[in-house]
């Protein structure tokens, strides 16, 4: 057997020896028994076919055999085993898997996950849905085996991917029959429990009643956080109801129109009533439920329609689970489960309260005092977030201030649980979900980004895609510059986190035994306000730290860090999102400061590697950006444009910045971007650059430092060449310039470029600009073009002969393909 497992990897099998092997397993299922060749067969098979480039056809008689194991086989892994060879295949002469309908005993799991799976159409899934409808309406069969069990799990991935398979009748249906399972599970244990000892044997204990988590008898109804040694059926389909009683909520109300336009009045009133006799037995009437009849009508639920009666039924159930979770559990694991079971309680009671507002009357003193009982312990914070969503939806509707809650959660949680990678994914999925009413209605949200950023500085590949979405609703013109600030500090931060959780334990020392000095100035008072800064909670204290050249210092170590690099690497990313989104809420005032904090911070980043080229890339390319948005940016922000393209040693250490900005002055400084620019700017300008280039091309760069890159002098060239035919007293030196290195390269080597292929790439570009410039008006023309000529729309201008051209070459050309 194992030699055709061997060939998969080499070879496709041939379909004889297929065939062999299918008679071979076909003689070892057909008995009642069944042995490890069997199942160490099937588990072949299933590997071959898997494996296979193309689906195949098995035998009709081992498909059949096949299908029998998978509905009647006692043993699970051959019904698993089934199930999963029959997925691989196709059925026989194109018909669907299909069984016998027996109320007695409805299809297993494995069976409707295969139906499930071969279903192609809506109406495949509606008769599925039929069938399985069908078995819930029976009653349940006595016996240790959870045949119905499988039924929910099934409807609810229906649900999920089509959930207009149900019809109305459906809805209602499972509508009563998840009231029944919810409120009306047995309070007693399932079946006999041995009594042990020495008398082991037939006679066994009675069934005793269901306990609670503290190891008291319940008094109440059957929930989730119900224990006892076994389980009945309905308890089963509880806990399975439960599971998915809120999925079920929101898509049946979204897909079903089923009293859509209740009268608003009649459920209030329906509310009150409800509220007054929650202890009145009003089960339902659905075949299979023990109810007395009388009882069950003279309820004041039973005037409820099913879904709305459904909903009342999950309101107590998750008061029921809040009750229950202020016992102590006897065990760890039970607590929990107490926390996952109030995690799903509290979303429900917000889904029926957001379909029902009179339930948030009812509901808000029982979420209240829950928050008050778990708002001081962290352990509970994955509660407390959906208490936060209860609050958002319906703390207006109660009039309540909850900026106790905002507090908690924009501030507690990142500061102190920044580190709960489960609790970072849950809350910044609730940011995403509610940007909107955060934006709104949360003044706190804005403000709080340097205590969020602190989950993105600790795990930041796996929170960077919820930051893309989350950092537009957070630049405002009130947040944009510090909010730069704070980005282009993340490394920073970064290493900063992971001083504070070092600092809580022993010195560490490095492999060499020294201590870290950037924990020694963690500690040190000299320098804690640098560290406490970026720890802050909220913005609004300042926009960025006055000795970031010491902080760098201090977090040299820092540099290589593993957590720190990948920070650094989502840095370029964000500051795209920041600078898309900016430009649509940025004024021109606020663009002038963006313009300094980018030439300012382009020497104040951390050393890593590449970081700053990177971040000088992002830089280089918004900047570009501004300028052509607004022009006049560059007139205003003259001053400082030009201090920074007069220094020479940005040329070296931040070429990519430094092009950019000396492409921006030799573009935009003119009169036809800006009526203010004036001759005595366009020379000054002229003379700082022409300064640079100067000092570029008669020296040698300065030590550790590469030579100038081509582009860098390139650049120079075409700026001092565009400002020169804007005002031509000043061709004369700029034609100088470019003659004289002309002259200098015919002389052999030059010290500023050791690149041969360069210095010709240098030499062409300056050939070029001199010959433009021998004709002014022509280079004027050409280096600052009209915008009518740079952006060209002739094909739409009726005043040009372009459009009749272009008409009369499609008809040529639809003429000819006709033919």
């Amino acid at each position: 057997m194992g030699y055709l497992a061997d060939r998969l990897i080499g070879m496709e099998i041939q379909d004889a020896e297929l065939q062999k092997f299918y008679g071979k397993i076909l003689k070892l299922i057909q008995g009642r028994e069944f042995g490890h060749d069997a199942i160490d067969s099937l588990q072949r098979l299933h590997l071959i076919l898997s494996a296979s480039k193309y689906t195949r056809m098995l035998p009709p008689e081992l498909q059949e055999r096949l299908l029998a194991l998978l509905v009647s086989s006692p043993i699970e892994q051959l019904q698993v085993l089934s199930s999963a060879v029959l997925r691989e295949t196709l059925p026989p002469s194109g018909q669907k898997v299909n069984y016998s309908q027996d109320s007695s005993n409805p299809p297993n799991t494995h069976a409707a996950a295969l139906m499930l799976s071969q279903t192609a159409s809506r109406d495949d899934l509606s008769s599925l849905c039929t069938q399985l409808m069908r078995n819930l309406e029976g009653r349940v069969p006595e016996g240790p085996v959870h045949s119905l069990t499988h039924t929910l799990p099934i409807l609810n991935t229906i649900l999920t991917y089509s959930p207009g398979s149900l019809t109305e009748d459906h809805v209602t249906l499972l509508n009563k029959k998840l009231v029944d399972w919810l409120r009306y599970a047995s309070t007693q244990q399932g079946g006999g429990v041995s009594s042990g000892g020495f008398f082991t044997g037939p006679r066994s204990r009675q069934p005793g009643p269901i306990g609670e988590l503290d190891g008291t008898v319940s008094g109440d109804f059957f929930t989730v956080l119900c224990v006892g040694q076994t389980f009945t059926e309905d308890q089963w389909m509880n806990v399975y109801s439960f599971s998915m009683l809120r999925h079920w909520l929101l898509t049946s109300s979204s897909g079903s129109s089923i009293n859509a336009t209740a009268d608003v009045a009649n459920r209030l009133q329906l509310s009150l009533s409800l509220s007054l006799s929650h202890s009145t037995d009003d089960r339902s009437e659905v075949d299979g439920s023990v109810v007395s009849m009388v009882s069950a009508t003279s309820s004041s639920s039973r005037l409820l329609p099913p879904k709305e009666r459904l909903r009342e039924k999950a309101f107590q159930y998750c008061q029921r689970i809040i009750e229950q979770s202020d016992r102590k559990a006897q065990k760890r694991a039970d607590t929990e489960l107490q926390k996952a079971c109030l995690v799903e309680a509290v979303c429900i009671l917000n889904c029926v309260c957001v379909e029902d507002m009179s339930l948030v009357y009812r509901a808000f003193p029982c979420v209240k005092a829950l928050y008050g009982r778990l708002s001081s312990d962290l352990s509970y914070a994955r509660v407390l977030l959906p208490i936060a969503q209860f609050y958002l939806n319906h703390g207006d509707t109660v009039a309540v201030d909850c900026e106790c809650v905002w507090k908690l959660v924009l501030g507690r949680f990142p500061a102190e649980l920044y580190n709960d990678s489960f609790l970072a994914h849950e809350l910044l999925r609730f940011l995403r979900q509610n940007l909107e009413n955060l934006s709104l209605r949360v003044p706190q949200y804005t403000n709080a980004f340097p205590n969020l950023f602190k989950f993105l500085a600790w795990d930041s590949p796996a929170v960077v895609d919820d930051f893309i979405d989350l950092l537009p609703s957070l630049v405002t013109p009130g947040t944009a510059v510090e909010l730069l600030h704070t980005l282009l500090d993340l490394p920073c931060l970064s290493s900063t986190l992971i001083l504070q959780l070092r600092s809580a334990f022993l010195p560490i020392t490095d492999s060499s035994g020294r201590g870290l000095l950037s924990l020694e100035a963690f500690r040190s008072p000299n320098y804690r306000g640098l560290f406490l800064f970026l720890l802050r909670e909220e913005a609004g204290s300042g926009d960025t730290i006055a000795r970031l050249n010491k902080l760098h210092e201090l977090l040299a170590e820092a540099v290589s860090w593993p957590r720190v690099v990948q920070c650094a690497q989502t840095v370029p990313i964000l500051l795209h999102v920041y600078f898309n989104t900016v430009v649509k809420v940025a004024d021109e005032k606020l663009l002038e400061q963006l313009i300094l904090v980018l030439l300012e911070r382009s020497s104040l980043l951390l050393n890593i590697h590449k970081y700053a080229k990177e971040i000088h890339r992002v830089f280089s390319c918004h900047l570009l950006r501004f300028c052509k948005l607004r022009p006049s940016l560059v007139v205003d922000q003259s001053h400082e444009l030009l201090e920074f393209a007069g220094t020479t040693a940005n040329a070296y250490s931040r070429e990519d910045i430094f092009t950019h900005v000396v492409w921006v002055l030799g573009e935009h400084l003119s009169v036809s971007s800006d009526s203010r620019c004036s001759v005595e700017l366009i020379t000054s300008c002229f003379e700082t650059l022409e300064a640079v280039l100067f000092e570029v091309t008669s020296s040698s760069p300065p030590p550790g430092e590469a030579h100038a890159a081509p582009r860098v002098i390139t650049s120079l060239m075409s700026a001092l060449s565009k400002l020169a035919s804007r005002s031509h007293d000043l061709i004369p030196r700029v034609s100088l310039f470019l003659s004289k290195l002309r002259t200098v390269a015919r002389g052999g080597s030059v010290p500023w470029c050791s690149n041969e292929d360069d210095l010709a790439s240098i030499l062409t570009r300056g050939e070029e600009l001199w010959s433009l410039l021998k004709v002014p008006s022509v280079a004027q023309s050409v280096l600052t073009p009209p915008p009518h000529v740079s952006t060209p729309q002739w094909h739409r201008d009726a005043n040009v002969a372009m459009p009749f051209q272009l008409r009369a070459l499609t008809s040529l050309t639809n003429l000819a393909h006709s033919n």
